[in-house]
C-alpha cells in the first residue's frame, strides 16, 4: 500500500490518519482471536475485572501471525509513508481499557520523530470510549502550546467538559480500522467501559545523524522493554517476534536490538 500526497499532507498537518476497514472481517475475527490468546497467556487478561486497565507489552510479538503484522504492505506502507520506509518498530501496548483516559500526548519530540499504530479491536462510538484527538495539537507552536492551555481542566477554565473540549474530534472506530498519529498529538477517551480491546505498535525514524541518535537513545530508553527492567528473553523483543524474522522485517528491528543492549545490557538476549 502507497499513501496519496493528500493523505500523507493531512498526516502532516492534523498529526492522524484514520484507516477505516484496512483489514476485512475474516483477517479481524483472526487478529482478536491472536491478541486474546496473548494479554491471557502473556498478559493478565484472565484476571481482568473491567475496574481499571489491563495492559502487556510488546502485544504483536508473541503470537507468530501478529508478528506477521509489520511484514503486511498495508502496514509498512502506512508507517513507511509517514516517517520513511526504514523505520523502526520500537515495541508497543495491548490493553483492555477501563474508563476515560485523560488528554495527552505520548512524547514531546517537537518534531515527527514517533507514530503509534492503533488497532481497536470493539466497536466504539463518541459516547463509548473511541479515540478523541485535538488536531494539529502535535506542532510545537499550536496554540494549545502557545498558551499554555490543559484541555484536562477545561470545564473550570472554559466552562466546557474535557470530552467537548474545542477543535477535538471523536474518530469512531470498527473492528479491522487502523489509526496512526504522530506521538505530540494530543489524544484522549471518553465514556468507555471497562473491556475496550486494543494494541498499539509504537514506530520512530530510523536514525542516521548525532543528533538523530540522541532522540532514539533518549526514546528507547523511556519507551522499551528495559526502560521497565522487563526481560523478555530476547532483548528489545520478545523471542517470536526475532525467530521468525527473516531479513525484510529485520530491517525494521536491527536497530533498536543494537541500542537496546547498549542501553540495558543485562538484559541482552544471550
Amino acid at each position: 500500500m502507497q499513501l496519496t500526497s493528500q493523505q500523507v499532507n493531512f498526516f502532516n498537518t492534523f498529526g492522524f490518519l484514520h484507516m477505516p476497514a484496512l483489514f476485512n472481517q475474516n483477517e479481524t475475527n483472526r487478529i482478536i482471536e491472536e491478541f486474546e490468546l496473548s494479554i491471557n497467556s502473556v498478559g493478565d487478561g484472565k484476571n481482568h475485572d473491567g475496574t481499571k486497565r489491563t495492559m502487556f507489552g510488546g502485544p504483536i510479538e508473541h503470537r507468530p501471525h501478529l508478528c506477521g503484522l509489520l511484514d503486511d504492505d498495508r502496514i509498512t506502507g502506512l508507517i513507511g509513508g509517514v516517517i520513511g520506509e526504514d523505520f523502526n518498530y520500537a515495541s508497543g501496548d495491548g490493553n483492555y481499557y477501563a474508563g476515560d483516559t485523560p488528554w495527552h500526548p505520548d512524547g514531546n519530540w517537537r518534531q515527527l520523530f514517533a507514530v503509534k499504530v492503533a488497532f481497536y479491536l470493539d466497536p466504539l462510538t463518541a459516547d463509548t470510549g473511541c479515540i478523541r484527538v485535538i488536531p494539529g495539537s502535535q506542532h510545537p507552536d499550536h496554540w494549545l502550546h502557545d498558551e499554555a492551555i490543559d484541555p484536562n481542566i477545561s470545564q473550570e477554565s472554559f466552562g466546557v467538559a474535557p470530552k467537548d473540549f474545542p477543535s477535538s474530534i471523536a474518530l469512531e472506530t470498527n473492528p479491522g480500522d487502523v489509526v496512526i498519529f504522530n506521538h505530540d498529538l494530543f489524544h484522549a477517551s471518553f465514556g468507555g467501559k471497562g473491556w475496550r480491546r486494543m494494541f498499539t505498535m509504537n514506530c520512530t525514524r530510523h536514525t542516521e545523524t548525532p543528533e538523530d541518535m540522541v532522540t532514539q537513545r533518549k526514546y528507547l530508553s523511556i519507551h522499551t522493554p528495559g526502560a521497565g527492567d522487563t526481560n523478555t528473553g530476547a532483548g528489545m523483543y520478545y523471542p517470536t517476534m526475532l525467530d521468525t524474522a527473516d531479513e525484510k522485517r529485520m530491517r525494521h528491528l536491527a536497530q533498536c536490538v543494537e541500542i537496546h543492549d547498549e542501553l540495558f545490557p543485562h538484559l541482552a538476549r544471550k
